[in-house]
């Protein structure tokens, strides 16, 4: 049934919306992920600024990198590679380029439409903009329902999976062992509340993506010569050119399309509950931002995993070695087995962080029904409870009930991007305009769109940037 349901799913419906709503918004948007490629930088440079109780921009983006980086881009990508081919790796940078666009009108869309708790933070994400912006509160519901079960549960049993068969293969621990160790740490992580998990994740995600990317440039420097050649069997093998690969262009698109939205999650909806928690000046601001997240996940993270596997040698044509064995077994081959340590730690890092950010997803759709304590207690006990089965399941089982509600979540949420889509253009055409009156850091007024369903506290009204007005900017 499993089987069914992601073949229905993923090579028919999701392929088309993800690809074709992705060029839709790129197209319509004017290219806003190229456009403001360079800016993302500059903003990200102010994301470090905070008010006092609040996240800063940067703080939401380190938590969101924290989600997308985990098991996807060291075993997803090995998974991607061995069932699709190398071709899988363009198809998976195809819909990272695309999926730029479409995290920047999600994520705009959760700023747009946060509510601010009684303690003064903020809340949001596709479950509040399907309610406040579509007035779908079934729909809402629904969402909330997959993305509890997709994020609080199946991904958390996913990715506990991964490392407990990584530290087995390096270290020989059990894996029941290994996941009582991970169940015992996300424990006293989760009971700590959203700052701790946001605490950690500063820290460890810069870390740990550095250090990564810095041992896929080392293995690259080794073998430079290569890199041109591996480039072109990518692409060759992405349109069924490559002899060892024709044929299997079906293969490499369905797995590219699955597992870079595995590790993107660029139109999955998991991205816009944490984009909506910073304090920002402007929506759209954040949703520039957060493309860049896209960015450093996929062309940057998931290409180092495939240039360390494919640059090894030790991947070949109908390999029986996949998932997070085959990442291991390649850098090892490279440069020793302490490679093989090495992916296992940055695997621990990244799952780590990504059993804290799936945790906070999964409290976050909870919210949305009920935030008594003992239902929350009971929430991050079951967490807790899966994160320890995960460890003692097959590859198998675990991907394909994680591809099924990750497909429905999508789904849910490109839907409701989609019919949001003009909200969001009316958002990038604010900023735009306010940037090319000159306004340095664009300012959102509320009373503009007083026509929408916002919240108030969350957006009180601006005060006005020095010479310049948001009211004198809509004016021109």
């Amino acid at each position: 049934m499993l089987d069914l349901i992601n073949d229905l799913l993923w090579s028919k419906v999701l392929i088309v919306m993800l690809v074709g709503l992705g060029l839709y918004f790129t197209v319509r948007s004017r290219f806003v992920q190229f456009r403001y490629f360079g800016t993302m930088f500059r903003i990200f440079a102010e994301a470090f600024q905070r008010q006092p109780g609040q996240l800063s921009s940067f703080q939401a983006l380190m938590l969101s990198v924290a989600g997308r980086v985990g098991a996807g881009n060291i075993a997803g990508v090995a998974v991607a590679i061995t069932l699709g081919g190398p071709g899988a790796v363009f198809w998976m940078w195809l819909v990272a380029l695309l999926g730029m666009a479409t995290s920047y009108f999600e994520c705009s869309l959760a700023q747009l439409y946060k509510r601010r708790e009684e303690d003064g933070t903020y809340r949001g994400g596709p479950a509040f903009y399907i309610l406040h912006g579509l007035g779908q509160r079934w729909l809402a519901i629904v969402f909330s329902i997959l993305l509890l079960v997709t994020f609080g549960f199946g991904f958390n049993a996913l990715q506990s999976y991964t490392v407990a068969s990584s530290l087995h293969d390096t270290f020989g621990l059990p894996t029941y062992l290994c996941g009582i160790l991970l169940a015992v740490v996300i424990g006293v992580i989760i009971f700590g509340g959203v700052k701790r998990i946001v605490s950690m994740a500063d820290v460890l995600v810069p870390v740990m993506a550095f250090s990564y990317i810095a041992m896929a440039l080392f293995v690259i420097g080794g073998n430079i010569d290569q890199v041109p050649q591996t480039l072109a069997l990518i692409v060759k093998s992405a349109f069924g050119l490559e002899p060892a690969f024709a044929g299997g262009i079906g293969a490499a698109i369905l797995m590219g399309v699955k597992r870079g939205l595995f590790s993107n999650e660029a139109g999955l909806g998991s991205a816009p509950n944490v984009a909506a928690i910073a304090e920002v000046k402007h929506p759209a601001a954040q949703g520039i931002v957060q493309s860049l997240s896209v960015f450093i996940d996929t062309l940057l993270i998931c290409t180092s995993t495939a240039l360390i596997i494919l640059l090894s040698g030790v991947y070949q044509p109908g390999t029986e070695i996949a998932g997070v064995l085959l990442t291991q077994n390649a850098l090892a081959a490279v440069v020793g087995e302490w490679g093989r340590i090495f992916v296992s730690l940055a695997l621990l890092l990244f799952v780590f962080t990504t059993l804290i950010y799936n945790y906070y997803l999964g409290e976050n759709a909870l919210s949305f029904f009920s935030e008594k304590r003992p239902v929350v207690i009971g929430y991050r006990a079951l967490v807790i409870a899966l994160v320890m089965w995960g460890s003692l399941q097959d590859l198998g089982t675990v991907f394909a009930f994680a591809d099924v509600t990750m497909g429905l979540l999508a789904l849910v949420n490109l839907v409701a991007v989609a019919l949001l889509f003009k909200t969001g253009l009316r958002l990038m055409h604010d900023y735009d305009a306010q940037v090319k009156a000159g306004v340095e850091r664009p300012v959102f007024d509320r009373r503009q769109y007083a026509d929408l369903e916002l919240d108030p506290a969350a957006w009180p009204e601006p005060r006005p940037e020095p010479h310049v007005t948001a009211a004198a900017v809509h004016q021109r």
